[in-house]
């Protein structure tokens, strides 16, 4: 099974406009993510939770040439090899979200710097713009300035606006968010 298959609509969506030589690197970002949070989904044994995300805290740790095969999350995460440590950094967070008391705000700063780390795979130098943008995700301001976003973070843009136009309570779906979508998609804002 493609991993492109398992993420939500909208992932799908947005990765569509990626450049096409970054789109394996967003695909286990989300990938990972939804892992992750499966994992960690509250309800489930603390003990076990801990111990799954251990595994992913320790293949973060290694060089993805030692990553076991058959495995295809870690198969896709392959691109990601140089910025292991902001993968690594999720997992705490994810943790630490399960387990402290921190109300996730070291999730939050993982996800942005996950995604900071993603715009350096993707050669992108300036952070300044892709932590505004994931801070309008996480937590939507509508009043506040969207930053305008390079190429190759485009999904992000596409995640960050149409979170913007629900917090306004504008449709997110049908074809005035299609559209919306597209917009953002097409001028990164």
């Amino acid at each position: 099974m493609d991993l492109a298959d398992q993420l939500a609509p909208l992932e799908r969506f947005a990765v569509a406009y990626a450049p096409a030589a970054a789109r394996a690197a967003w695909i286990g970002l989300f990938a990972f993510e939804q892992r992750l949070a499966d994992t960690a989904k509250p309800g489930r044994d603390a003990l076990m939770i801990q111990l799954r995300l251990a595994w992913w805290r320790d293949r973060m740790a290694q060089e993805a040439a030692l990553w076991p095969r058959g495995e295809p999350l870690l198969a896709g995460l392959q691109v990601w090899d140089a910025e292991r440590p902001a993968l690594g950094a999720l997992v705490d967070g994810y943790e630490a979200r399960h387990v402290g008391e921190d109300g996730g705000a070291e999730l939050a700063q993982a996800r942005i710097e996950a995604f900071v780390a993603l715009g350096r795979l993707s050669g992108v130098s300036d952070p300044g713009p892709i932590r505004a943008s994931v801070a309008q995700w996480l937590d939507p301001d509508p009043a506040a300035p969207m930053p305008r976003l390079p190429r190759p973070m485009r999904p992000l843009a596409i995640l960050a606006g149409m979170a913007r136009r629900q917090a306004r309570g504008l449709p997110d779906t049908g074809l005035r968010g299609f559209g919306a979508a597209l917009r953002l998609g097409l001028t990164g804002r």
